[in-house]
């Protein structure tokens, strides 16, 4: 079997839709910055990978763009889908050589994954290894008030049935100490809270606020410093017993997340799917080598899929993220059938490759774009 034809297809849906802008966070003496989100009256766009082989097979994906597709057309034609291992070697090595940013080509590794499952008529899920068939969730959103805490913790447990939720917080240490004490007493002993203040500490707060933490039996204390201050990092994982994560904005950098581990300067591997199942797959390894686990952030591509069969197929992971349901976002797109949470957990579909069922008329009606 050989790779014929890499293509790009670009959807449209009509808007609103929403973009950043960055915002001083008040009431700090240092400066600190954080994101708010505004909506925009223009349509949403949603580009999808395409890589065709000769026996008529079809990998599908989520993210793409003209110099992606350009540089893959160029390296991967006539290459067999099956030799995933040596086409990841030379695409990672090739990263410097054509100045792309690493996990440039993630999308593609996923189309290599769902062709090899289809071939086979197996899920992706089985091809790793099998370990389990569902992981628990947890529920996370923006930064808000206590008040907007509690109604979205209630929602994820009415709901989704999720007894897991994690805080994002962008206020600063003092802000955040009471309403981390009041977060815990609302819950109660039994639900898992885990904090994630993106970055807005200095090492002083993040240490006190960890010790905190720890004796409000919360689970992991997840990028509190910049990524970049790795002494800093190493003294606060030296200082406290709560696990930190500390490679949020390294999950693209295999060998730099996994450094940081070596270094010290995390206790736990934050990585996504979004960046491709083999890469992610040699850093649940070295996580598992290294006595500590991999946590998976967000969706993780198509729509949670990708994240549903790294759950089941890596056995130190611990949680799906969950701040939407994919299935919301996937229908609009004439995906018919993603992964969605059940009773709290979480896990992938039976389908070979990764499960999907797509109404291709209805994703041909919203494509505005080919390449």
């Amino acid at each position: 079997m050989e790779i014929t034809a890499v293509s790009m297809s670009v959807l449209e849906l009509p808007g609103p839709s929403s973009k950043f802008k960055v915002v001083r966070v008040p009431g700090l003496h240092r400066i600190q910055y954080t994101h708010e989100g505004e909506r925009v009256d223009r349509p949403r766009r949603q580009a999808f990978l395409h890589v065709r082989t000769d026996a008529g097979v079809e990998g599908l994906a989520v993210g793409a763009d003209r110099g992606t597709v350009d540089l893959l057309r160029d390296l991967v034609m006539g290459e067999s889908p099956f030799h995933r291992e040596a086409i990841f070697q030379e695409l990672e090595g090739a990263t410097r050589w054509v100045y792309q940013r690493r996990g440039w080509f993630g999308a593609f590794d996923h189309c290599l994954w769902d062709i090899l499952g289809k071939t086979l008529g197996q899920p992706v899920c089985h091809l790793l290894g099998k370990v389990r068939d569902r992981a628990p969730a947890y529920l996370t959103g923006g930064n808000m008030d206590l008040d907007g805490y509690k109604r979205h913790i209630d929602t994820g447990r009415e709901r989704y049935g999720i007894r897991a939720y994690k805080v994002h917080t962008y206020k600063g240490g003092r802000a955040d100490e009471p309403m981390y004490r009041a977060l815990r007493e609302y819950v109660g002993p039994d639900y898992e809270l885990l904090a994630d203040p993106v970055r807005s500490y200095t090492l002083g707060e993040a240490i006190r606020i960890g010790r905190l933490l720890e004796e409000l039996d919360y689970v992991w204390l997840e990028e509190p410093l910049h990524d970049e201050s790795i002494t800093q990092l190493q003294e606060l994982c030296a200082a406290l017993t709560i696990p930190v994560m500390a490679n949020e904005t390294l999950q693209n950098d295999m060998e730099g997340s996994c450094q940081r581990l070596l270094l010290r300067a995390t206790d736990l591997l934050r990585a996504s799917g979004v960046y491709g199942v083999t890469q992610a797959m040699k850093m649940a390894a070295f996580a598992e080598c290294f006595g500590t686990t991999i946590e998976f952030n967000g969706q993780g591509g198509l729509f949670g899929a990708v994240s549903a069969h790294l759950l089941a197929g890596v056995p130190n992971t611990t949680y799906y993220e969950m701040s939407r349901d994919g299935r919301e976002l996937a229908k609009e797109f004439g995906i018919e059938n993603v992964p969605t949470v059940v009773d709290g957990q979480f896990g992938p579909l039976d389908g070979p490759g990764f499960g999907l069922v797509v109404d291709w008329d209805y994703f041909k009606k919203l494509t505005v774009d080919t390449y």
